[in-house]
């Protein structure tokens, strides 16, 4: 059991963290879950409308997540070397890659917005209007498009002070954001406090003006608390970052780039699989996606809490430390998860009552957070090996393990039942998540070879 399971002192040090990363992103996701309600009161095709080009930002988002974990690996083993300059470097290297991306995703949304948008669109014949689903679509992406730059800046310096082990400042950033765009949001989509109801488009402005609002917060608390943030003395003198350190993030953080890229894209294309039942699904699918993210809260956050500790053991050198905490993380990582799971099943009914939408949709909804629910644990497994793989820096090897394997195997089985059959969505949904057993057989075998033990930064 004690290979397992730590002592008080393991789950106080691991709670320090973890705690912060889960507040923010519960009430993150339960903000979401009310934003995405009150879109939903507006109409199907409004709700529709912004699920699929949440899809599309999604893309964007984890391809701003990947690019940043690159150099995020090398600032978490600075961190643990005490080494100021080489965490310095590691920001500059995200903030060059943020603007990039940025400014390359604002125009590819800019110009195949139809395109995009339609590829989820087909006609069932439920008796939802894709032309409207379209304009709303529409509407809604040209002013999400404002806080794309935001969102990558933010994360990249509150990416930074998490592997610095400052995790509340981002946790405070985040929660105040989140409460500034419940409260534009109920503003402008309902058209409170004299304002005029803009429906999805108040939802879009909403957002943009809450993302600005978290990215002033980390910005003035970091060049305010240099004595706290060291990487932020001198980090704009010049964007000078070593020729030699930039080729080893690159060589290490590419495949993490295009793992999460590609991964996001992949999840998108399978989204596309789904939608080809009809907008139904899409409708379901928001509503499923938006609760199941609430309480998949603890999944998420214990991979974050596996890439800092365990980063950081590796920087100080410590082999037989970082093998036995990594096994009580995962094991923390699988039961908490299993616990949500069993908490979703029995809730999930009640969620879907607050939408604006037919008793078809909603019992659709319900059926796939069911579904979903009962592969929390794999994927917390998977979740957790990882950023452990991750942290090593045996970065080709999880893009193997994640992308590949979703190209590979889950698109292609997607693709072929949804074309090819003429089985419902349910089990489509089901068939898809349960080909991930082979990555966990594979995980495992990773873990224990234990060729992800590696410092990068000696």
């Amino acid at each position: 059991m004690k290979k397992y399971f730590g002592d008080k002192k393991f789950y106080k040090m691991v709670m320090a963290v973890a705690i912060p990363i889960v507040i923010q992103n519960a009430i993150s996701n339960f903000v979401n879950m009310l934003d995405n309600i009150m879109v939903g009161q507006v109409g199907t095709e409004q709700m529709s409308g912004v699920a699929i080009v949440n899809q599309l930002i999604f893309v964007y988002n984890l391809a701003i997540f990947g690019a940043i974990s690159g150099p995020g690996i090398f600032t978490a083993q600075y961190v643990g070397q005490k080494n100021d300059k080489g965490v310095r470097y590691t920001v500059r290297f995200k903030l060059i890659l943020s603007v990039v991306i940025s400014v390359a995703s604002i125009l590819l949304f800019t110009l195949f917005d139809n395109t995009l948008i339609g590829w989820f669109l087909h006609d069932n014949g439920d008796g939802l209007d894709l032309m409207a689903t379209l304009g709303y679509a529409k509407s809604y992406l040209k002013v999400m498009l404002v806080g794309l730059l935001p969102f990558a800046l933010t994360n990249s310096y509150a990416g930074t002070l998490r592997e610095s082990g400052e995790t509340k400042v981002p946790m405070y950033a985040g929660l105040t954001a989140v409460f500034v765009n419940l409260v534009l949001n109920y503003v402008f989509i309902f058209g409170k406090l004299g304002v005029t109801a803009m429906g999805v488009v108040g939802a879009a402005i909403a957002t943009v003006i809450s993302r600005y609002v978290e990215l002033l917060i980390v910005m003035v608390w970091t060049h305010s608390h240099k004595e706290r943030a060291a990487f932020a003395v001198g980090l704009y003198k010049g964007f000078y970052i070593p020729g030699e350190l930039c080729w080893k993030i690159i060589k290490t953080g590419s495949p993490l780039f295009f793992n999460e890229f590609l991964w996001s894209l992949g999840m998108s294309a399978i989204t596309q699989c789904y939608s080809t039942r009809g907008l139904q699904v899409i409708a379901a699918f928001n509503i499923s996606n938006t609760i199941s993210n609430l309480f998949n809260v603890v999944l998420i956050s214990m991979g974050n809490v596996v890439a800092i500790i365990i980063g950081q053991i590796l920087g100080s050198g410590d082999t037989k430390e970082v093998v036995d905490t990594d096994r009580k993380l995962i094991t923390l990582a699988v039961l908490a998860s299993a616990a949500m799971a069993m908490l979703l099943m029995f809730l999930a009914p009640l969620f879907p009552k607050f939408y604006n939408t037919t008793d078809d949709i909603r019992n659709l909804s319900v059926r796939l957070m069911r579904t979903v629910a009962i592969f929390f644990p794999m994927h917390a497994f998977l979740n957790a090996a990882y950023f452990t793989l991750r942290s090593g820096g045996k970065t080709f090897i999880t893009f193997l393990f994640d992308s590949a394997f979703l190209w590979v195997i889950s698109w292609p089985v997607a693709y072929v039942l949804s074309r090819f059959t003429a089985i419902t969505i349910i089990p489509l949904y089901a068939i898809v998540l349960s080909v991930e057993v082979i990555k966990v057989v594979l995980g495992a075998i990773l873990l224990k070879k234990r060729i992800w033990i590696q410092d990068l930064v000696a």
